[in-house]
């Protein structure tokens, strides 16, 4: 599987900014990709070394919607996508730079 199919971007929030801190960087990945691709995926890309990766899997939510035209009232349930986290922990002594547009 090629890298930029692997990652997807990084997830950046305020969890995410606190675990930066203990050399932990969290990634928006591929629902197909397994751990061994991820760490090498990430390790080719930003040029690190990778001690452990965790990955979670999400389910999407259901939606509802409705949709009023004239006098009929259309009511639809549709479903968000299921997507999977990913969190790197780096070696002693590495670090990611995230740059505006680097994704």
């Amino acid at each position: 599987m090629n890298i930029s199919n692997i990652i997807l971007s990084p997830i950046l929030s305020e969890k995410s900014n606190i675990l930066i801190s203990q050399r932990k960087y969290v990634f928006k990945v591929s629902t197909s990709s397994n751990k061994m691709e991820i760490k090498r995926a990430i390790e080719e890309r930003f040029e690190v070394v990778i001690e452990k990766v965790s990955t979670m899997n999400f389910k999407g939510k259901k939606k509802n919607s409705t949709i009023k035209s004239g006098g009929n009232v259309l009511r639809t349930t549709g479903n968000r996508r299921n997507w999977k986290k990913a969190i790197v922990t780096l070696a002693e002594g590495h670090k990611i730079d995230f740059v505006e547009g680097d994704f």
